[in-house]
């Protein structure tokens, strides 16, 4: 199989990432359901596994950065650049664009999220592309099997009545291990993802059948993994599952793991999946997968524009529903009470921005394959 063909398959995947990680948003802006749906004394069975599939989604695209980060073959230097610079242009945009998106205000509230988290760790990973192939991996590992170690550590509120508080202390915990807003998505084990991501670079480069073979035994020995050590219950999830009244309840406790910062169950049960997937993306031929690459090919355009598109529908709901326009320019959690749209409903709306997006990210993705300008390469 040709390099081309080996990237396609990422792409692939990284462009099924995407689409689903949109349900997940316009479910968050157009649905009417305005709680957690892994919250099992509230939710329905079709919001609980709409969520669930959209867990793969921040662990895969983290994984797929570093790995596509090896795949460019640039010289480590040059990719410490790289990598450096683009990372910090991505914090840039998580508090500037992606930022805007999310509350179309321009209040002081500043939640930092995935696009902060993808934006450090390319950062740290800059500086970890010195180091042998061999390190980098085991430091990755490390991050994610440790990390809950330090769940014990708590950190004061960073945030009072618009102005940061919060000690030295407080915001470090915050920042590396423990979600305290503003800080969405702490870093230390989206670091590790990256970083284990870069290091399976060389994976992709053997030969078709060994590398799905490869694929195929990580993703199932991880799988196993997160059956075996979520079913001790003891380390790996700080949120231990307790028998349910139903069955399938009893289910979803058992996958209801710690995503905010994600714990090693978590990873464990969405990284496997993920490799299973990339062995399978390799087959895949048609149309379908023509257009998942095409996504997969401009990610970070697509997030950017799938957040103001929904945002924009959430706002012609609300006007449509009765709620005019004031009650939607700021983030989905504080949407009125009453407003929302069914699940299946919500599903309809994905599909439409979905397909309304393709064409855009289809020109786009054809300008970066005919152009060389430096600055496409950011976006």
């Amino acid at each position: 199989m040709s390099e081309r063909a080996r990237l396609e398959s990422v792409d692939l995947v990284r462009g099924l990432i995407m689409v689903v990680m949109a349900i997940d948003h316009v479910r968050d802006m157009l649905g009417a359901g305005h709680f957690d749906p892994t919250d099992l004394s509230r939710t329905t069975a079709g919001l609980f596994l709409t969520r669930l599939v959209t867990h793969l989604c921040a662990p895969g695209f983290v994984l797929l950065a570093g790995t596509g980060a090896f795949l460019s073959r640039k010289a480590p230097r040059e990719l410490s650049r790289f990598l450096l610079t683009r990372g910090l242009w991505l914090v840039v945009v998580e508090l500037t664009i992606v930022r805007t998106a999310w509350l179309f205000n321009f209040e002081f509230f500043f939640p930092v999220q995935v696009i902060w988290a993808i934006g450090w760790s390319m950062v740290a990973l800059a500086g970890l592309v010195f180091l042998p192939l061999p390190i980098i991996g085991l430091a990755g590992g490390a991050m994610i099997a440790l990390h809950n170690l330090f769940d014990g550590l708590h950190a004061g509120p960073l945030l009072s009545g618009g102005s940061l508080i919060g000690s030295g202390r407080d915001w470090v915990v915050s920042v590396l291990h423990r979600q305290n807003p503003p800080v969405i998505y702490p870093l230390v084990p989206w670091i590790g993802v990256m970083a284990v991501g870069y290091a399976l670079g060389p994976l992709f480069l053997r030969e078709p059948a060994r590398r799905r073979r490869a694929l195929v035994a990580l993703g199932a020995a991880l799988c196993v993994t997160f059956v075996v050590l979520r079913a001790v219950n003891g380390y790996g999830d700080p949120r231990p599952w307790t028998p349910q009244p139903r069955a399938l309840y009893t289910a979803f406790a058992f996958v209801n793991t710690e995503k905010y910062p994600p714990s090693l169950d978590y990873l464990l049960m969405t990284l496997g999946p993920v490799f299973l997937l990339l062995a399978a993306a390799e087959k895949l031929r048609g149309p379908l997968a023509r257009a998942l690459i095409v996504f997969g090919r401009v990610p970070f355009f697509f997030y950017v524009a799938h957040l103001y598109l929904i945002h924009l529908l959430a706002i012609a709901l609300g006007v449509a529903t009765g709620f005019g326009v004031r009650p939607f320019l700021t983030g989905w959690i504080w949407f009125p009470n009453g407003y929302g749209v069914s699940l299946p409903a919500v599903y309809a709306a994905w599909a439409l921005v979905v397909v309304a997006l393709y064409p855009l990210c289809r020109w786009f993705a054809q300008v970066k394959a005919r152009r060389r300008d430096w600055w496409l390469s950011y976006v």
